[in-house]
Formats: structure tokens, sequence, C-alpha cells
């Protein structure tokens, strides 16, 4: 699904001042606790008619086990609307008058996901709550860190919230940071839970934990199918030459995968060579960046990268950095984009093809080859619906294969050269 939008000028009888989710809530102030769960359904499908969108028998299995109370695993593949579930919940939240707490595993989705819901509900209804910020942090829709809710569970006895949506939920079995997705669900019994994650296993085990801990049923609702098809690519290729064929074969965005924060900045630098925008979108990016200030050591050399059309994407980036690149990308003025895996973890940028560097990385403890898991969050990125009839992976072959495929063709043209290789 798409960036969450309020969609302006469409209904007439409708002010302009707030989004159109704050309008259609307004029709629930003055009915309290006791809101018509069929009313709340209306007016949010209300709302997706008016995006132009028409929901997936998941998304529509979702709205309704969420609006009988019940916990909801969702999983269903990247591209399929987990997004407009989650908007869901928050509506249904705030029309109950009661308190809603979206949370992810990263600062950057924790804060794309702010700005999103700021322009559906109004920035005066939704708070952010990180390690680095607090904004509106009394709001009845907040945005946090998992870790955040967690330590919230952990020192109150009542945390006061109602509603949970947590996204990426497959960091539950991660064994560095799992714990901060368990402890709300052992210790907020009469809280409504929405686990969103596309790459999720068997659930069986999970549900009869969930229910055993709380006071509501647990509901699955899966899909296999999704909207954008894939088509997978190995390469022997060096990086630079795969750039420029999917670039020019009218495959960009394209998004380079690295495995740490400092190959993401080194790749991209490696890419100046290619010239990947006009001239007319390197006036438009120009035009874009005006007014902008790179005054941090770094932001000499992300301006230049922007101007080129290459862009950075990482944890490590300052969130005005991030921001840029996110705007720009989705104007379509960013062709490459470089950055780490996390960004398999849920932020809105569009991708039309991920290209992947290696099929490792270090873990902490070792080098380990990626677990499908690991391969499926970061190549489900790839796709637009609405933009591509399909999505495109790329996984480059390891450089070293490539350079002794290169000299066996050498040896094979001009044999002489055998000596020089043994």
């Amino acid at each position: 699904m798409g960036p969450i939008v309020s969609p302006k000028g469409k209904r007439e009888e409708m002010t302009q001042e707030k989004p159109l989710l704050a309008q259609l809530l307004a029709r629930f102030e003055s009915e309290g606790d006791e809101v018509d769960r069929d009313a709340i359904l209306d007016s949010f499908l209300e709302y997706v008619l008016e995006l132009g969108l028409e929901p997936y028998p998941a998304q529509e299995e979702a709205f309704l086990e969420l609006l009988s109370w019940k916990h909801v695993i969702l999983n269903t593949p990247t591209g399929s609307g987990k997004s407009l579930v989650a908007l869901a919940m928050h509506f249904q939240a705030m029309a109950e008058g009661r308190v809603s707490f979206y949370t992810a595993p990263t600062k950057a989705l924790v804060n794309e996901k702010f700005f999103a819901l700021c322009d559906a509900f109004g920035p005066e209804q939704v708070g952010l709550l990180t390690g680095d910020a607090s904004v509106n942090r009394d709001a009845p829709i907040i945005c946090c860190t998992a870790e955040i809710l967690s330590n919230m569970a952990l020192r109150q006895d009542d945390v006061g919230v109602e509603y949970v949506v947590m996204d990426e939920f497959h960091y539950y079995g991660d064994r560095e940071r799992g714990v901060a997705w368990q402890i709300p669900l052992i210790t907020m019994k009469d809280t409504q839970f929405l686990l969103m994650s596309a790459t999720l296993g068997d659930t069986s085990e999970l549900q009869k934990l969930i229910s055993t801990h709380t006071t509501r049923e647990v509901t699955l609702v899966s899909g296999g199918e999704r909207p954008v098809p894939l088509e997978f690519e190995y390469r022997e290729t060096v990086l630079h030459e795969a750039v420029e064929e999917l670039h020019g074969g009218g495959e960009s965005p394209i998004y380079l995968v690295n495995f740490t924060q400092k190959a993401s900045a080194e790749q991209a630098g490696n890419l100046m060579s290619i010239n990947v925008t006009s001239k007319e979108e390197k006036r438009r990016i120009a035009k874009e960046l005006e007014g902008k200030r790179f005054d941090t050591p770094y932001g000499k050399e992300f301006q230049r990268l922007i101007r080129h059309g290459l862009g950075v994407h990482h944890a490590g980036l300052l969130p005005k950095y991030r921001r840029i690149v996110e705007r720009l990308s989705q104007e379509g003025l960013i062709k490459v984009i470089s950055g780490t895996d996390t960004l398999g973890v849920g932020v809105n940028i569009p991708i039309r093809t991920v290209l992947i560097r290696q099929l490792y990385k270090f873990d902490g403890e070792r080098t380990r080859i990626l677990s499908a898991r690991q391969f499926h969050q970061v190549s489900g990125r790839a796709g637009r619906k609405g933009f591509d009839d399909r999505g495109r992976v790329v996984v480059l072959a390891p450089e070293w294969t490539v350079e002794n495929r290169r000299i066996d063709q050498k040896i094979v043209a001009q044999p002489h050269l055998c000596l020089l290789y043994t």
C-alpha cells in the first residue's frame, strides 16, 4: 500500500481545514464508549473509497476481526496493504475515544509512520516517542519504538493503552531484541494487539501463548499472493555495470542493499561515475534543496550524492537527511538508493528493483548466510502497486567469482595468458 494520505477536494460537503479522517471522526464525538461498530466500519470504508482503493479480502477480514475486539496476526506479503489495516485500528481507537500505539523496530520507520499519521489524522492527534525525541506525548495516537512500549509495560501497572499495532512482528523471535515484543503481550492483558509481518512462519504456538496471557481471542489473517509479483535474477557482473544496465533498461528506482552503514556510504560514492539523472532532473533536485542546510560533517558528501540522483538511507543518518531521500524518492528524482537491509523493515520508499550485493552478513558473532526470512524481507520491497506490473530482485555474484570468470574468459580467448594466472 502506498503512503497514507488524506485526499482533498473530493467532497464538497466537507471542509478543507482538517484531513478527511478527522472529519469522519467528528461523527463519533458525542457517542463516548458506546460507538456502533458498523458505523465505524462504514466511515472507514468511506475513506478507503475516497482514496480510490478497493480493500483486498485479507484487509476486509482484518477490519472485521479488529472491530470484534480480537487480537489479529496479519501475515500477508509486502505491498498487500498492512498499513491500511493499522490505520483502521487507529481510526477505531479514535472513534471510541481511546489511546492507540504504533510500534516498530527502527527509529526510521517510526518517524516515517509519525509523519504519515500526521497527514492522515492531523498533527495534533499524533505523538512521537523515541530515544531521541518526544513530541506531543499525550496525543491519542503515539508512534514509538518497540523498546519504549516494553519499558512502559515493565514500569507501570496500567499503561493506559487500549490498542497497539506491532509492525515487523517477526522481531518477536529475535534472540537479542525479541523481548521488547514479548513483554507487552504478557503484561498488557487488556490491550488489543494487531501484529503485522510479511515473514511469519507457523503461528499456532504464538496464538496459544497470546490467548493464554490475555482475555481476547486471537485470529490469524494470512494471504500468500503478492499484489505485485517478483522476478529473481542472479548476475555475474560488477556493481556499476549492473546499475548501468538496470537503470538503462528502465528498472529504476534501484535499492542497493548493504549490511553496514559504512558500506552504504562507500557504495553510493562508488556510483558517482554513473550518470543516472537528466539535466532537468538535476535542476529539480537543486530547487528542492534550496534553503536546506547541510552543515554536519557528512552533509557536504550527502548533498553531492543527492544532486547526482543518488541517495543514502540508514539509521545512522540524521532524520532530516532521511526525509530528504524519502521525499525526493517519492517524486522520482532519486534513481539509486544505497542503504542497509533495514529498508526492508517497512520504510515507505518507492522501489522497482532491489539489488543485493551479497547473500551473507555479520550477525555480531560471525558471518552467516542470510536466512530465508531475511532474504524475503529485503526482496519484498521491490515493486510498487499502481506503478509496476512486477518487481525485480537482482543478486550479484561475489566479486571474486566475477573476477575469476573474467580471467577464464581471457584465457579461452588468449591461451598464452594462462602462464600469467598459474
